[in-house]
This record gives structure tokens, sequence and C-alpha cells, in this order.
């Protein structure tokens, strides 16, 4: 019979019926399977650190998020932000949900259309745009957001070069009572710069406005900031109406919406206090439809969420590297996921977990990740049980940003697997290794050999 591990006696106060400070069981529940397949299966064969994606989870909250879009409005159409998670198989789920492509770069792009997706579906934001994209963006019929005058004035100059008459639209900032005020991208609509673009796009043959575009922060808990937004968007709707007679055929409400993740320094946790798709389609929609906007007018309504419709689809699996005790009697635990591969870790308190349970006993720990410098911090402070080196951990909704931040720092970048309907694992991002991270070095002549 196998002995028996041990466990250290402990005094704990039990208020009978009573949960913690902040209302939440303190139990530790462990991942121990992603959908139906084992996190043990999945380290062994894959490796440790481990990214791991769930086409059912990605496809369901989409299917959710659309229809609380299109059961208010029938006009709905939803552009994935590339920038949110740009691996191709995750990208490529989404277009064939129906989601076109939103970019910020001539990088994102390219992607967009190496994935199949036709120039006149992609939406090309971002301050960013250099003469060469701007002139490939016209020539596929691309929806182009200008974001500032200097890029206007760009258009102007190549737009009439090509024989194509751009489509573009303008980025709107504007006060929605959210803080802080994104001003530095687009042009401002409470002094008139958003009118005054307008105004310079109209009259030029060489152009088509035909949409309005604005993405007023990010992670954005209040719903109501987004009926200001579609307020002030349909206001200026209705202005060119009036002046121009020249009818918008979109209105595009960005992104920003909150996951279930939980900000540090929140009273609660995300996935108690994050507005549900419905909150934000009832917002948005109904600014919409109660707008001043002539009905058989009414233009398309762009989503370009990223963060809300991936994250909870995505997992990072690590092992434990050791234990150690702090100076000040704090218990440590070092894994092999750091902060180049969990990059949210900066903004979010992480649900971490054991993939199984050997024991229920609890204690402050800090939770370090392997690299060699201070800010390594995965959890600063986290009731986790004691585990062993070896043992394996789960940490949950990381899907979005984490693998378009990631870092190549001290450790080579793991693996990405999909997990498919069926149930079926696919590695649809190669771990980096040697020869792949040395592919781009070159080295001078005189430097190649070296004496010691």
């Amino acid at each position: 019979m196998e002995k028996l591990k041990f466990e250290r006696p402990v005094i704990n106060r039990i208020n009978a019926g009573v949960p913690d400070k902040f209302g939440m069981s303190t139990a530790i529940q462990p991942i121990s399977h992603i959908d139906d397949v084992a996190v043990e299966d999945l380290l062994s064969e894959y490796g440790s650190p481990l990214y791991v994606i769930s086409e059912k989870s990605i496809r369901n909250t989409f299917r959710e998020a659309l229809s609380a879009f299109k059961t208010r409005y029938p006009k709905v159409q939803f552009a994935w932000s590339y920038k949110t998670n740009y691996l191709n198989a995750v990208c490529n789920i989404y277009h064939q949900e129906g989601s076109w492509a939103e970019v910020v770069s001539g990088f994102e792009f390219e992607k967009a259309l190496a994935n199949g997706v036709p120039g006149s579906k992609i939406i090309f934001n971002g301050p960013d745009k250099s003469k060469e994209d701007l002139e490939r963006a016209i020539e596929h019929g691309s929806l182009i957001h200008i974001d500032h005058f200097d890029e206007l004035y760009e258009i102007m100059s190549l737009a009439p070069k090509t024989g194509k008459k751009a489509k573009v639209a303008i980025r709107v900032n504007m006060d929605t009572g959210i803080y802080p005020h994104w001003d530095r991208f687009g042009f401002n609509y409470e002094n008139g710069e958003a009118w005054t673009a307008i105004n310079k796009i109209m009259p030029d043959p060489n152009m088509e406005l035909i949409g309005l575009h604005t993405h007023i922060g990010t992670y954005i808990m209040t719903p109501n900031a987004y009926a200001i937004a579609t307020s002030k968007l349909a206001a200026l709707t209705v202005r060119i109406q009036l002046k121009y007679n020249h009818h918008l055929k979109y209105l595009d409400l960005g992104g920003g919406f909150a996951s279930k993740n939980t900000l540090k320094g929140a009273y609660l946790p995300g996935s108690d206090t994050c507005p549900t798709f419905d909150d934000y389609a009832e917002a948005i929609t109904g600014a919409l439809s109660n707008s001043d906007i002539q009905y058989d007018h009414m233009p398309t309504l762009f989503l370009e969420t990223g963060r809300a419709l991936i994250d909870d689809a995505g997992y990072l699996l690590g092992s434990v590297l050791a234990n150690k005790r702090l100076l000040d009697g704090r218990r440590s635990l070092i894994i092999d996921i750091g902060v180049n591969n969990l990059f949210t870790s900066f903004w979010y308190e992480h649900h971490i977990v054991p993939s199984k349970i050997k024991q229920r006993d609890t204690e402050d720990t800090t939770i370090y990740g392997p690299l060699c410098m201070n800010i390594d911090i995965i959890r600063a402070a986290i009731q986790f049980p004691v585990l062993e080196k070896g043992d394996h951990v789960v940490i949950k909704r990381i899907g979005a940003y984490n693998m378009t931040q990631w870092m190549q720092f001290i450790t080579y970048r793991p693996k990405v697997v999909l997990i498919d309907l069926e149930g079926k694992a696919h590695v649809i991002r190669e771990n980096e290794n040697h020869e792949s991270m040395n592919a781009l070095d070159k080295m001078p002549n005189h430097l190649k050999e070296i004496q010691l």
C-alpha cells in the first residue's frame, strides 16, 4: 500500500455558513480536463509550459455575442480584432463564423489576406499606415479608418494615382464619461475636429465616406458609455445626411468589452462584475434605434470586440519548479510560466489552480515565474495548496493578447494547441528552438571566430 503523504497540522477559524470577506468560497477547484482532454495528457505529449485554446469555447462565445446583438438590431457585422490573437487558426475560426478582419498594421493586413479574407472585408485601423499600406488598402477596396489629418492628406494624394475611389471612415474620439479619455486616436467630437475632417472628405471625388468609427477604451465596465458614443456617432450621421444628402453605410463601435478576468485591485471577481453581451447590446442598439437617423437608411452596426470573445477560450498549462520560503515566512511557488508568456498578469489577478488536488490545506502563497528578474510574478498573493516539484497548474482566461504581446525573453516560447470540436488536439504553433531563434541573426565575418 502506498504511504500516505504528510499534511502539516493547521488550525483554521471556522464560521459556519459564512464565506470569506469577498463573499466567495475559499475552496480550490482543480482543472483536470479541458474539453474532456486531460491536462496531464496534454503536458505529457506537448511539453510544459503549453498554451491550449478551445475551439468549442470560441464558437459558443461568438454565437452568444452575435445573438445578443442580432436579436435587437438585424444589421450587425463583427470584425475579428487581429491584434487580440492573430494565430492563423484562431482567426479562421472567426472567419468561418462570418467575422470580417480588423487590422491595425500592414503586417496584420498581410495576414488577413493570406488567410483568405477579401480586401473588401478588411477594416484597416490604427495611426501607423504607411504609404504602401494605404495604396494596398485602396487597391483591395478595404475600409480605411482615418486616424489623423496627415493620413487624410496622404489618401487625398494617393487615391487619384490608383484610379480607384478610396472607401474611408474616420475614427472619432469623444467624452463618454470614461477615464482616461482616449483622445490620442482619431478626430475629436466635442471640439469640432471630426466635423472638419468630414467636410474635407465629402467634396473629394476620390474618396467615399462610408462610415464612422469610435473605440472609446479598453475593458469598459459601463455599457452606458457605449450608448453615449452611439448617440454621438448617430448625431454626426444625421448632420451628414442634412448637409450632403449622403447616407453612411455603417457605424463602427469598436471593441473594449470586458472579459471575466479580474483586474488587479478589484474587490470582486470579474466573473461577477463583468457586463454581459446582452448589457452591451442593449445599450448600443437602443441608442441606435432611438436616434434620428432615417429609418430607411439605418446603418450596419460593426463591432470589433476581441478580448471578450477569446479570453475564456485560452488556457496556459505549466509545471512546478520549486517551493521556497521567503524571508518574512511566506511561502512561494516557482512555476515554468513567466510574465514573458503571460503578459496580462501585469493587470489581471489570473485564476490559477492545480490540475489535481493532493491535499486541501492552503497557505498564502506568492507564485513566481522562472525568469531571472524580480518582476516575474504571476500572483502576488493567493491562497494555494502545497504542490511538489513536477505538479501541474492551469491558468484560465488567457486567450486575449498573451499570444500577440508575448516576449521572447530568456526562455523559448512554447507550443500552442487547439482542441477541436471532436476533442482532438492540433498543434497550431510550434515551440521556438535554437534554430528558429537564430534564423534571422546575421554574423559579420570578423566576429565568427572567438578566442577565450
